[in-house]
C-alpha cells in the first residue's frame, strides 16, 4: 500500500495535537512534529497528470543567479545588478500552458514576478529565481523557505569569490536530501582551477560523491559549460526523471518524518504503570490503616451525637484537615512516583484532582447513609426477632392469664350453682390471679426493654460500615484514574507505533531504478 507523505504528516500532527490536549506533551516537546512540512513539489500541480519540473536558482548575493536565468530564457526576465539584494520577489518563468492559478493559495503569490514563454522545448520546466538567501532583507529568506518544499531541482549558483558562503551551505546541509542538486560555478572567467577543485571537495564533504558542477560565464562568452547545463536540465524534465525525483523526495521526507517521531517512543512505552499501581496499592493500605486509627475518636463522638439526637444529622465533622492532609500526602506520593518512572505527571494530577476535592463528600455521604440505615434497624436479626416476639408476648400473655383467671371464676360459680354450695374463692386465689396477670405482662415487657439494642452501638457500627464503603470508593477511584491514564497512554503509544509502521512500510516500497546521472545529484 502506498502511503501519501502528506497523509502521514497529517496523522503525526493530529497525534501530537491529541497528546498536547491530553497534557502528555507540551507545545515545546511537540514542536518538532508540528514543524514538519507536508508540502511537496507535486502539491503545486495536483490536478495535472504530468507536471513540469520545478527548478529553482539559489545562491548568495552577487553570484549571478538572475543573469544565468536571463541567459537560459534568452531574454531579460529577472532583475540583476544593484537592485537584486533588495528585491522582495520570486521570479517565475514558465511556459504559457501553465497558469499561476494552479499554484496553491498558501504560497505568497502576491510576491511573484511572472514571465511566460512560447518555447515548447522548455514547456516541461518551470524556472524559479528566488531572492538572495543571504540578503539583509529577512523577508527574502522567508520567501526562499516558503518555496523550497515545492522545488524538484535546486540550481546552486556560486561565484569564485563566494563559493564558501556559510549561510547557503547551512541550507544545503539542511535540505540536501530533499532535492536534486546541480551546481554552477558562475563568473568562471574570474575563477581558477584550484577554486573549482576546492568546491568539489566541499561538496564531497556535504555528501555528493561525484557532483555535477558546471562552469558558466554570463557576459556573452560561449566558452563555458552552459550548453551542458541546459542539456542536463532538459533531460531531467522528462516524465521518468520527474517521477524518480518525486519518489526520491517522498522516501526522504518519510524517512525524516520517521526519525522525527522516533524520540517520542520512549515517552509512551506505558509498561511502568503496573509498577505505579502496585506502589499506589501499598501506600493506600498504609493510609487506610492510618485514617482508620485516626477516625476512632471522632466516630465515637459522632455516634453519640446521632444516638442522642434520634438520628438527626449532628454538627460534628468527620473528615477534617488532618484526614485531607493524609489523602493529599498519598496522592502526592503517587505523582512523585509517576515522575520517577518518567510517566506523564500533568494528566495524572488532573485525573486525581476530583478525588482531592470530593473526598469529604464521599466520606460524609457514605457514613451518614450507613448510620441512618443502622439506626432504622438497630441490632442483629436474632435481636430483632426476639424483640418482635416480646412485643407480641406483652399483649398475648396478659390476655391468656386473664382468660385463665376468668375461666377459674366462671367454672367455680357454675359448680357452686349445681351443688348449692356457695364457697368463697378465697384471698389466695385473688392474689395469685393478680400476680399471674401482672407477671404475664411484666416479664415480656422487661425482656423487651432489656433486649433493645444500643443506638450508640448501632450508630457506630453504621458509621464504621459507611467508612469502609467510603474507603473502598476512594480506592476504586484512584485505581480507575490510574487505569484510565494507562489506557490513554497506551492508546497514544499504539497510534504512534501505527504511524511509524506506516512510515516503515512506505520506506520499504519498491523504488524505481535511478538513472546514474541522477544519482550524482542526490545525497544518499
Amino acid at each position: 500500500m502506498a502511503y501519501e507523505y502528506s497523509d502521514l504528516v497529517a496523522r503525526a500532527q493530529h497525534w501530537a495535537e491529541q497528546a498536547i490536549a491530553d497534557q502528555r506533551l507540551d507545545q515545546e516537546q511537540a514542536q518538532a512534529i508540528m514543524a514538519v512540512d507536508a508540502r511537496t513539489p507535486d502539491n503545486l500541480f495536483a490536478q495535472l497528470d504530468a507536471r513540469p519540473l520545478i527548478v529553482a536558482f539559489m545562491g548568495g548575493t552577487g553570484v549571478g543567479k538572475s543573469s544565468l536565468l536571463n541567459r537560459l530564457a534568452g531574454q531579460a526576465i529577472a532583475k540583476t545588478g544593484i537592485e537584486r539584494p533588495t528585491s522582495r520577489e520570486v521570479t517565475l518563468y514558465h511556459h504559457h500552458s501553465v497558469t499561476i492559478q494552479q499554484l496553491p493559495a498558501g504560497l505568497p503569490v502576491d510576491k511573484v514576478n511572472i514571465s511566460q514563454h512560447q518555447d515548447d522545448s522548455k514547456s516541461n520546466i518551470i524556472w524559479v529565481d528566488m531572492p538572495d538567501f543571504d540578503s539583509v532583507e529577512l523577508s527574502n529568506k522567508q520567501l526562499v523557505l516558503d518555496w523550497l518544499p515545492h522545488i524538484d531541482v535546486l540550481l546552486y549558483v556560486v561565484s569564485p569569490e563566494r563559493y564558501r558562503d556559510s549561510k547557503a551551505w547551512k541550507l544545503l546541509l539542511a535540505e540536501g536530501a530533499r532535492h536534486a542538486w546541480l551546481f554552477v560555478l558562475n563568473q568562471w572567467d574570474r575563477g581558477q582551477l584550484s577554486q573549482y577543485d576546492d568546491l568539489k571537495r566541499q561538496l564531497a564533504k556535504a555528501g555528493f560523491e561525484d557532483p555535477l558542477v558546471f562552469r558558466t560565464i554570463c557576459n556573452g562568452s560561449s566558452e563555458d559549460e552552459f550548453d551542458d547545463l541546459l542539456t542536463q536540465l532538459e533531460a531531467l524534465s522528462t516524465g521518468h526523471s520527474v517521477q524518480e525525483l518525486e519518489q526520491r523526495g517522498r522516501e526522504v521526507r518519510i524517512q525524516q518524518l520517521s526519525e522525527t517521531l522516533q524520540p517520542y517512543r520512549h515517552l509512551f512505552v506505558g509498561q511502568d504503570y503496573q509498577q505505579l499501581k502496585e506502589h499506589c496499592r501499598q501506600q493506600w493500605q498504609k493510609t487506610e490503616s492510618l485514617l482508620g486509627d485516626g477516625f476512632n475518636w471522632p466516630l465515637r463522638q459522632l455516634a453519640l451525637a446521632y444516638a442522642g439526637k434520634g438520628g438527626a444529622k449532628p454538627d460534628i465533622k468527620l473528615w477534617d484537615d488532618w484526614a485531607q492532609s493524609r489523602l493529599n500526602d498519598l496522592l502526592d506520593d503517587v505523582i512523585v512516583k509517576a515522575s520517577q518512572l518518567q510517566l506523564p505527571v500533568k494528566p495524572l494530577k488532573q485525573s486525581l484532582l476530583p478525588l482531592r476535592e470530593n473526598a469529604d463528600k464521599i466520606i460524609s455521604t457514605q457514613t451518614e447513609l450507613a448510620c441512618r440505615q443502622a439506626l432504622i434497624r438497630p441490632g442483629n436479626a436474632l435481636q430483632r426477632f426476639f424483640i418482635k416476639l416480646m412485643r407480641v408476648s406483652e399483649f398475648l400473655l396478659p390476655l391468656t392469664a386473664m382468660g385463665l383467671v376468668g375461666y377459674k371464676v366462671v367454672t367455680g360459680f357454675y359448680q357452686s350453682a349445681l351443688t348449692g354450695n356457695h364457697p368463697y374463692l378465697g384471698t389466695n386465689f385473688a392474689i395469685h390471679s393478680v400476680l399471674l396477670v401482672v407477671l404475664s405482662w411484666l416479664v415480656p415487657y422487661f425482656l423487651h426493654k432489656k433486649m433493645q439494642p444500643s443506638l450508640e452501638k448501632a450508630a457506630i457500627a453504621g458509621l464504621r460500615k459507611g467508612l469502609e464503603a467510603a474507603f473502598v470508593q476512594i480506592e476504586t477511584q484512584i485505581k480507575q484514574a490510574l487505569e484510565n491514564e494507562q489506557q490513554q497512554h497506551q492508546q497514544l503509544n499504539q497510534q504512534l507505533n501505527d504511524i511509524l509502521e506506516s512510515c516503515q512500510k512506505a520506506s520499504k516500497a519498491k523504488s524505481m531504478k535511478h538513472d546514474p546521472q541522477l544519482d550524482r545529484m542526490l545525497i544518499d
